[in-house]
């Protein structure tokens, strides 16, 4: 394998850890939160909220965009490290 093909192999293979552990944290937060846990997390409440009525409502949303700016910023960096960068 050329230098070159090692250098892409290595960058994909950083591109789908980044997903995999943003598509996790998804997961867990839709489902997990606002599912699975919503009986124990509705003990809580946040702003006259229970907690896990707001995970399913608003807060899986709040974190998929935060996920989105995350990979974003993420993929700059990486695509910098490997000089694939377009300005």
């Amino acid at each position: 394998m050329t230098e070159q093909q090692s250098s892409r192999s290595e960058y994909w293979k950083t591109n789908l850890r980044i997903i995999a552990w943003c598509m996790a944290l998804w997961a867990l937060v839709s489902m997990v939160f606002g599912i699975l846990l919503v009986q124990p997390l509705n003990a809580i409440e946040i702003g006259g909220y229970k907690l896990g009525f707001w995970f399913a409502q608003q807060g899986s949303i709040y974190v998929f965009i935060g996920i989105i700016f995350f990979y974003a910023w993420r993929m700059n960096k990486l695509d910098r490290q490997y000089d694939v960068y377009e300005d």
